[in-house]
């Protein structure tokens, strides 16, 4: 039996919103593999997310991920064996690595992307379009300042 001065930690927003984060990123990969994409993972979302079309150095990949170096040349390791990027050395730094999309890499993502507008129509279709809509444009305001993503 849950501790009433425990449970805070499941019924705080946090936890609410990384329950909803990951319910919908499982359905993102659900509708990735009914595709016959390559097999990603939720670790794999940390790299795509992150990496512009035109590349990113690896450790400007580590930064926005908040993850280690080595964590992020790991995922990179991966998604280099299923074929969705490369490694190839930066022109103006020959020490650093630039990751980029392969031609596999970038199909893989104009599926990502049909799979979140599948998965968002879902959410809509089960929740309500204004209710979503709201919800999406308040954390929208709520998140921009912590977005690693800087322009």
């Amino acid at each position: 039996m849950q501790s009433p001065h425990q449970a805070w930690r499941h019924a705080n927003i946090g936890r609410v919103l990384n329950n909803a984060v990951r319910r919908f990123e499982e359905r993102v990969l659900e509708i990735l593999a009914e595709g016959g994409n390559a097999p990603t993972r939720l670790s794999h979302l940390g790299l795509t997310r992150n990496l512009d079309v035109e590349g990113t150095r690896a450790t400007e990949l580590a930064r926005r991920a908040a993850m280690t170096k080595q964590a992020m040349a790991e995922l990179v390791g991966q998604c280099e064996e299923l074929g969705l990027v490369s490694r190839q050395a930066d022109p103006t730094d020959r020490r650093a690595k630039i990751i980029t999309f392969t031609a596999k890499g970038l199909r893989w993502l104009e599926a990502f992307h049909q799979a979140i507008m599948r998965a968002e129509e879902e959410m809509r279709a089960e929740l309500g379009w204004l209710r979503v809509d709201g919800l999406v444009e308040a954390l929208r305001l709520y998140g921009s300042s912590a977005n690693p993503l800087r322009p």
